[in-house]
């Protein structure tokens, strides 16, 4: 019988339950685990599909585990076993999930690790005496500490948490922007932003009558660097720009776009929320002020997020909302509050969230990330190539350097339309704006097909989507 006890954390392992453990422990070493294959009459990973004539996929490892072991080693179909969702069927068909820059799917070891939590340690955190709150607290601090190491953060204590990328961009804009911009300031954003990332700052521009100049990107998807350059004057007290952008793929010069807003005394905040999934990040060598992210774009669970603010920033920024945990004292007259983090994290935090995203984190960094980031760049270009053949297909964008996000049209079909399609063929895409309108404008368009890549996805669901949408061209 499991006990308490068997469910405290690990050192590495965030809540792992033996269930798990025996899973990673064959994982690390390549065998079978009692109840970890797919039931009878469930999906299995992949369904013959005629490669795409022409094309070479990524060659299968010979022996997956050992390539996983070793240094620059990385196997897709390994890392498919951690995920229990990609061996169901949908519409009859395996499961083939290309709607990553949405969500990703969760491993077992964040889902194990939600379980254990609440099986055995749910507790409030920070002001409980009792074991369970001490325990629970202690997980927390983990997950904020794991975080700081997973961005190169130079301490726990720039981490805020909050429930996704959304909710960091407006505490920036509620809290500095509000103290930082006034008439006269010009906040630049890039026609690239998803409206996270713009919205927030036409709110606090209207209020603070700052002035939000857009950015504009060359016809390929790139900002325009050279325009960039000309907008940016004493006037600029800020630039948000994405890591890497979600509609085209474009991962712009980040680093140096920020020393150049340096120049001009301009703080700098960047969303991260489609770039830390795909490959390392290191806040200090980018040298940003602030970074956000979401837990559930990086294999944790919705709800929790993460802002990254420099030590000073943080420690001028007022409290956007008042409540429990951020607090050292109040009274009628007076109310003192906690340093930073905590005083901008009001009442009870999405404790079990910070537990998932621990995990997550955990088995991410598990992994050789710089092989992880190297097979979706292959992936990634056997799929553009791949698409290229489909009649009347036309990708959008294309950016030197991008990650695998893959936006197209199709001539004569609505993209809900084609995400309908492909959805009875079992394969999972987006349709629509994307919550990124000024960039599909960019090119003329109004909505858009979207198919984007994780490590788990692999060359022959590749194929099943071009053969798919090759039906859909052909009337089948």
């Amino acid at each position: 019988m499991t006990t308490p006890d068997d469910l405290a954390p690990r050192p590495g392992t965030a809540w792992l339950t033996p269930a798990a453990a025996d899973r990673t422990a064959a994982a690390e070493v390549g065998t079978a685990v009692p109840g970890s294959a797919p039931e009878a009459g469930t999906a299995v990973l992949h369904t013959a599909t005629a490669p795409v004539p022409g094309l070479t996929p990524p060659a299968p490892p010979t022996d997956p585990s050992a390539l996983l072991r070793q240094p620059g080693g990385f196997s897709a179909e390994l890392v498919r076993r951690d995920f229990p969702i990609l061996h169901r069927t949908v519409n009859g068909h395996p499961l083939i999930w290309l709607d990553n820059a949405a969500t990703t799917q969760k491993p077992r070891q964040v889902i194990e690790a939600l379980a254990a939590y609440y099986g055995a340690a749910n507790s409030n955190i920070h002001r409980g005496a009792h074991t369970m709150a001490r325990e629970a607290t202690e997980a927390y601090e983990e997950g904020r500490a794991a975080v700081a190491d997973f961005l190169g953060a130079p301490s726990p204590d720039g981490v805020v948490f909050v429930r996704g990328t959304t909710e960091a961009i407006n505490l920036v804009a509620q809290t500095w922007g509000r103290a930082n911009l006034g008439p006269g300031d010009d906040i630049l954003v890039p026609v690239l932003e998803h409206h996270s990332d713009i919205v927030p700052w036409q709110m606090i521009a209207k209020e603070t009558r700052a002035r939000l100049v857009p950015i504009p990107l060359t016809p390929d998807g790139e900002i325009d660097q050279d325009a960039y350059a000309d907008l940016l004057s004493s006037r600029t007290q800020l630039v948000a720009i994405s890591h890497a952008s979600n509609v085209l793929g474009t991962v712009p010069p980040v680093k140096e776009m920020t020393a150049l807003a340096h120049r001009y005394g301009a703080r700098v905040l960047v969303d991260g929320a489609q770039s830390v999934a795909h490959f390392p990040v290191d806040v200090q060598d980018l040298n940003a002020d602030f970074y956000a992210f979401s837990g559930h774009k990086l294999f944790a669970p919705t709800g929790i997020g993460v802002l990254y603010a420099k030590p000073e920033l943080l420690a001028a920024m007022a409290p956007w909302q008042g409540g429990g945990n951020m607090i050292e004292s109040v009274d009628f007259g007076k109310t003192t509050f906690a340093a930073a983090p905590h005083k901008l994290e009001a009442g009870t935090g999405h404790i079990s969230g910070v537990i998932g995203l621990l995990a997550a984190v955990n088995w991410l960094t598990s992994l050789d990330r710089e092989a992880v980031a190297a097979y979706e760049e292959g992936l990634m270009s056997y799929a553009r190539q791949a698409l290229a053949a489909v009649p009347g297909l036309e990708l959008i964008g294309s950016a030197a350097h991008r990650i695998a996000v893959l936006t197209f049209t199709l001539a004569g079909q609505d993209p809900a339309t084609v995400a309908d399609w492909l959805d009875r063929d079992g394969i999972a895409i987006r349709a629509g704006h994307h919550c990124a309108q000024p960039a599909l404008a960019h090119y003329g368009l109004d909505s858009a097909a979207r198919a984007s890549l994780a490590l788990y996805n692999t060359s022959e669901e590749v194929d099943q989507l071009v053969a798919s949408l090759r039906r859909l061209q052909q009337g089948d």
